[in-house]
């Protein structure tokens, strides 16, 4: 039986790269967008945004640790610059959301302090 994260040249398995890209740059963008919010003041905005890139990030996680699991039973992966490009930019999204939710909670102190 032909496995989707066997063949690294097959559709299936760049269905799966891309979809790891995808979701990692969706997440930077939004976690991105909650900064910005942040900044005009728009601080509900700013967390269902940041919810928003928790989402896509789950998403992606759940696939990752897929690949993990089967790699720990035993099971043959293929692996290219594409999915080590995928698991890159997988893990920048999920620093650059973690600080972004750092970045809204000085946000949110600096704006209080001006408004007293």
């Amino acid at each position: 039986m032909s496995d989707k994260y066997e063949n690294p040249t097959s559709d299936e398995y760049m269905e799966v790269v891309m979809g790891l890209i995808m979701a990692g740059g969706n997440a930077k963008g939004l976690a991105f967008q909650a900064i910005q919010q942040a900044k005009a003041g728009e601080f509900e905005e700013s967390e269902e945004s940041l919810k928003q890139a928790g989402e896509q990030l789950k998403e992606a996680h759940d696939v990752q640790t897929d690949l993990l699991t089967r790699l720990a039973q035993g099971e043959q992966i293929g692996w290219n610059l594409y999915m080590v490009h995928a698991q890159d930019h997988l893990m920048n999204a999920i620093t650059f959301k973690d600080l972004a939710a750092e970045v809204i909670g000085q946000e949110k102190r600096i704006q209080a302090l001006e408004n007293k």
